[in-house]
């Protein structure tokens, strides 16, 4: 094969834990006998609340085919080439098993919101029911050098307040604020999708919405700009040389000589999936080796009723941008190549593009 697949999850394959229909049927077209894919396969999620090999595991049994973690792209993957942060002390925020992820990623002194505000009884304040009624003097002594968002908290008063807490105080929450402190220590921030589909009708909040939430409340004390050091996950172009590494690294394993030249980037997500296939298209697959086509199912997110502007000049003030601050609004980088009905249409699609017969 001369091309390979990036696939999408939530809304493409499955929707909250329960399997589209037409992604079983699309998996049995793109393995063999033996359950050996014929294609390079990955699967980029925005999700972040779980380590490689678990969510390998659920989209094995969801599919009905063997994946491996090789295969699994998670938002927080990207991390491991950030070693510069891995020996110092990083408060980490999210949800699922956070110390384990970090350390899988390389993280050596991971704390997180929880530990904090254990350390710190005073800090939380939101909720009556959970402040201390006894005040204990705990020892602290982590000091958070820079601050990883992996995905939406559970209690969103409690991380915004804490996160602000480090952010404002260098890395002492407790201390008094000092605004003079700017820019503030690094932020690193992992899936910036500002909702995604569950079971529920109508989409859901994402981490993309707890970020908006952050970095309003940091401006509207400070005055000035929460800045990142880096953001992961669908659309960066981070995630997608990370992805096409990966893809590379899977025909070179399966002894396939062929360069890879096209990549299909199928997803639900006009502002995400389609946005950053496109970005690649256009910013970086002049210095990769491969180009990227963006194809969008009906499955999801994407609602084929809604039309997207094309008109520059009438649209940019009237559509709603759904992307992340730090992106700018393009019409053209939210126009798919190719609209299909599922993923089963999409792999169809693509095979006969390319023409392969399994």
């Amino acid at each position: 094969p001369s091309f390979g697949f990036l696939f999408d999850i939530d809304g493409v394959l499955v929707r909250g834990k329960t399997p589209i229909p037409a992604a079983k049927t699309a998996f049995r077209k793109l393995v063999n006998s033996q359950g050996q894919f014929l294609v390079p396969v990955v699967f980029v999620t925005n999700a972040g609340n779980c380590l490689r090999q678990k969510k390998a595991d659920q989209l094995s049994h969801l599919l009905g085919v063997p994946i491996s973690q090789d295969q699994v792209m998670m938002s927080h993957s990207p991390l491991r080439m950030f070693k510069r942060y891995h020996e110092k002390c990083v408060l980490v925020s999210g949800q699922g098993p956070l110390l384990d992820i970090a350390q899988d990623l390389g993280f050596c002194q991971p704390i997180t919101i929880d530990t904090l505000r254990e350390k710190r009884p005073l800090l939380d304040a939101v909720d009556h029911d959970r402040r201390p009624n006894v005040l204990v003097s705990v020892d602290f002594c982590f000091k958070p050098l820079s601050v990883v968002l992996f995905g939406e908290p559970v209690r969103w008063e409690t991380s915004l307040q804490l996160i602000i807490d480090v952010l404002l105080t260098s890395g002492y929450p407790g201390n008094p604020y000092e605004q003079e402190n700017y820019p503030h220590i690094p932020v690193l921030a992992c899936n910036m999708d500002l909702m995604w589909v569950a079971e529920a009708q109508s989409p859901r909040f994402g981490h993309g919405t707890f970020m908006v939430c952050l970095e309003n409340i940091y401006k509207k004390i400070t005055g000035k700009e929460l800045k990142y050091e880096a953001l992961m996950g669908k659309p960066s172009r981070l995630t997608y040389q990370y992805a096409e590494h990966l893809i590379r690294a899977q025909a070179l394993q399966r002894s396939w000589e062929q360069p890879i030249q096209t990549l299909y980037a199928v997803g639900d997500n006009l502002m995400t999936d389609v946005y950053g296939a496109n970005l690649w298209e256009n910013e970086l697959a002049s210095a990769a080796a491969a180009r990227c086509r963006s194809v969008l199912v009906c499955t999801g997110v994407y609602n084929p009723h809604t039309e997207v502007p094309l008109d520059t000049r009438d649209s940019i003030t009237e559509t709603v941008f759904h992307g992340h601050r730090d992106f700018r609004f393009d019409p053209g980088l939210v126009e798919p190549d190719h609209i299909v009905p599922d993923v089963d249409a999409a792999v169809d699609l693509v095979f006969q593009l390319e023409n392969f017969a399994p």
